[in-house]
Parts: C-alpha cells; structure tokens; sequence
C-alpha cells in the first residue's frame, strides 16, 4: 500500500463497503497521516450511515406493520403550504416499494435544500407510484384552508397511478374510500409519509419560485409565501397579487392599512 498515492488510496476507499474487507487492515497499517486521515473518514460515514439505517428501520414501523395485515400498497400523504399567506396548498401521496431503503429520507423540514433536491428524484424515480395534488389559493379563500387542505390531498390520491389500498396520513382524517390510519407527526415516524412530505415540498417551492417573475417584488423566490417582514413589506407596499390568500387574516389587515 505505501507504494500508492493518497489520491489512489482514496479511489480504493470510495469502492470499499465491507469493515471486513482485508484491504481495511493494510490500510491501518500506513503510517501516513493522509491514509489514516481517510481511513478515519471513512469509518464516520459507516457510522452516519449505520444511523440512517436505523432509523429508516424505526420510520418504517407503520409500513411493516401494514404489510403484516396483509396491506401491500401503502400510501404515506402529507401536504405543504398550510400556513403562507401566499400560493397553492400541495400534498403528495407516496407508495414506497416494499424492502426498499432510501438513505437519509427524513422529514422534509430537517434537510437542506439540496438533500431535499436528492430524494425528490430518487423517490420519483423509485417509487411505485407517486401522486401530486395542488390547490390555489383562490380555491384556499373559498373552501378555507383546512378544507383545501383535504382536497390536495385527495387529488393527490387520485394521481396516483396504483390504487393504495392504506392511507397512511399526517395527522388528517381524510375520510376516503381507503382504509386510514392517521399518524402523529407522520413525516417524523413513517418513512411513506416523510417521502411525501420531500415530493410536497419541492414541488411547492419550485411552484413559487416560479411565480418570482410572474409577480416581481414580492420575493417569492425567497420566502416561499410566508409571512417573512420583507413579503410583509411588499403587500403594504404593492398591495396583495392574484395568488395571495385574502381570507387570511394578515392579508385583511395590511391591505385596509394600504387603503
């Protein structure tokens, strides 16, 4: 081994997943500080990922116990964009394949944009079926917020291309043609619904970043709609724009204030 470079040294760490692979051995015995610098990492990210597994194994409680019922397709839903002053409410419906592991699949508030970004193709691409339901904020003004809520999410159902035949949902009661179990803080204990709540979030962001240029000067880009002291400003400043939610009660007020 100390005839090797660092650099290839690390080629040979980036293709070991075994703490029983004999090269692990010759590699502790290079006293050079580089090798056991990344023999060091190495281990840590076994440990990280050991931690993921774990509790990809504990968020997978619900599903497991479903499949034991004899449940084959479950569905975890969950929706973002309950609280914004501004945009769409959007839920996703999620069925995960069974004995399948997503490494680091978490609740969508607990990770960075770009893990975020990561899962989201992963689950799209891996899933057995993924369903995506969006209400606007006109139809939010209408039916209130609890009540688009609940149609989100019961489009999202209806896109998807499997027929679930198990809820699993956040803390909703959806009352569906599917047997249901609602499950407190879902998107912390259920790997379906964590997956729907990544598939939810992006889709929601992307949409308001999109709506950046159509409504320049709200920052949407930014704050996703929700009430940041800049969008505040903004309203008062500009007034609200077609995808404002004017039964909410912040809206009301700023704009009497406008008046």
């Amino acid at each position: 081994m100390n005839t090797l470079s660092i650099r290839e040294i690390e080629e040979i760490f980036s293709k070991i997943n075994n703490e029983n692979d004999p090269l692990l051995v010759k590699l502790k015995m290079d006293s050079r500080k580089g090798v056991q610098s990344l023999l060091d990492r190495w281990y840590k990210q076994r440990d990280l990922e050991k931690k993921h597994y774990m509790q990809y194994e504990a968020m997978s409680h619900y599903e497991t116990k479903a499949r034991q019922m004899g449940y084959h397709f479950v569905a975890g839903i969950d929706e973002v964009g309950r609280g914004p002053l501004a945009g769409p409410v959007v839920s996703a419906a999620v069925i995960l394949p069974e004995n399948h592991y997503i490494l680091g699949l978490n609740d969508s508030k607990k990770l960075t944009v770009n893990k975020r970004n990561q899962l989201y193709k992963q689950i799209t691409d891996e899933a057995v079926a993924v369903g995506i339901g969006i209400i606007s904020a006109k139809e939010i003004d209408e039916v209130n917020i609890l009540q688009a809520t609940k149609k989100s999410m019961l489009a999202a159902l209806q896109n998807l291309q499997v027929q679930p035949d198990l809820l699993l949902i956040d803390a909703v009661q959806l009352d569906s043609i599917y047997p249901e179990w609602s499950i407190v803080k879902g998107d912390m204990n259920s790997v379906s619904i964590a997956a729907a709540s990544i598939i939810a979030k992006v889709t929601r962001d992307q949409l308001m970043t999109d709506c950046e240029s159509q409504y320049p000067g709200y920052g949407f880009q930014e704050h996703k709609g929700y009430g940041t002291k800049r969008h505040l400003e903004a309203i008062r400043q500009f007034g609200p724009c077609p995808i404002h939610r004017t039964s909410f009660a912040p809206i009301k007020s700023l704009s009497k204030e406008r008046d």
